[in-house]
């Protein structure tokens, strides 16, 4: 049986997942359960480990100890395949299948300049999952329109705002139909003014889905309304947990007030 959360059955677990580099610590035995459509937002200094958590589960790094679960099966080990189950680190053939399920924007839009925007949305609906042209174009134009950019599908990325081409690859990551997105810091390269323009469209992601999402900000306004909870992380671990309106207006520990003092 699944394990529960005070949200129900989990979505994603790291059970005791310590990440190092060299002799730099960047998540300490980390216990952390997600449950399915919930959205939990990560803030804390820079180096505390944030970045870190979404990274793993793009597996983009591996952990150095301790297992991610996603749907309750080992994401970060497969089995090895011999008696007594032992897991080793997952292969590339292991989690190809698994990668699918999650979906992450970057703080850098990474669109492909030399395609249009409708072929960006389209390109990995196509190539990864093996949609047809006309399912994966409708399925694009969908989603251009959820972001707001149905008028620009023939554009190139170079002609639009950042803002704008934020939105193209938010859409481009709702494509794949990913169960876990990860935000991080997806409005840090942006003007302000085009800020509330991308914000906008994740508040529309969160309230018409029931997509988990793992979002990490600076934006406290934005953390507020998207949030089921707000967990503060210093020096990798987690310094505390709590709803969006207990932990930004009344936090536990001093050095989450003052954090919240240096962003506001």
């Amino acid at each position: 049986m699944p394990t529960e959360t005070d949200h129900g059955p989990e979505k994603v677990r790291f059970a005791r997942v310590t990440k190092r580099f060299g002799d730099h610590t960047v998540l300490d035995g980390l216990d952390l359960a997600v449950a399915p459509g919930e959205r939990v937002t990560l803030i804390g200094p820079s180096g505390s480990g944030k970045t870190t958590i979404l990274r793993l589960l793009m597996t983009l790094e591996r952990v150095t100890d301790g297992v991610v679960h996603v749907d309750g099966e080992p994401y970060s080990h497969m089995p090895s395949g011999r008696a007594g189950g032992k897991l080793v680190p997952a292969d590339e053939r292991y989690l190809a299948p698994r990668r699918r399920r999650v979906g992450m924007v970057f703080q850098q839009f990474n669109l492909f300049p030399h395609m249009s925007v409708l072929a960006n949305v389209m390109e990995a609906p196509r190539h990864v999952l093996g949609l047809d042209g006309d399912e994966a174009a409708a399925r694009a134009r969908d989603l251009l329109g959820l972001v707001g950019l149905a008028e620009k599908e023939d554009e190139h990325p170079t002609r639009l705002s950042g803002g704008q081409q934020q939105r193209v690859a938010i859409a481009r990551a709702l494509a794949m139909r990913p169960e876990l997105l990860l935000l991080d810091e997806v409005t840090s390269a942006l003007d302000p003014e085009l800020v509330a323009e991308v914000l906008d469209v994740l508040r529309d992601v969160a309230a018409g889905t029931d997509i988990t999402m793992l979002c990490v900000t600076h934006e406290m306004g934005f953390a507020r309304d998207i949030s089921h909870r707000i967990l503060m992380f210093d020096e990798g671990r987690v310094l505390e947990s709590d709803a969006p309106e207990r932990l930004l207006d009344d936090p536990e520990h001093e050095r989450t007030r003052a954090f919240l003092r240096t962003i506001r």
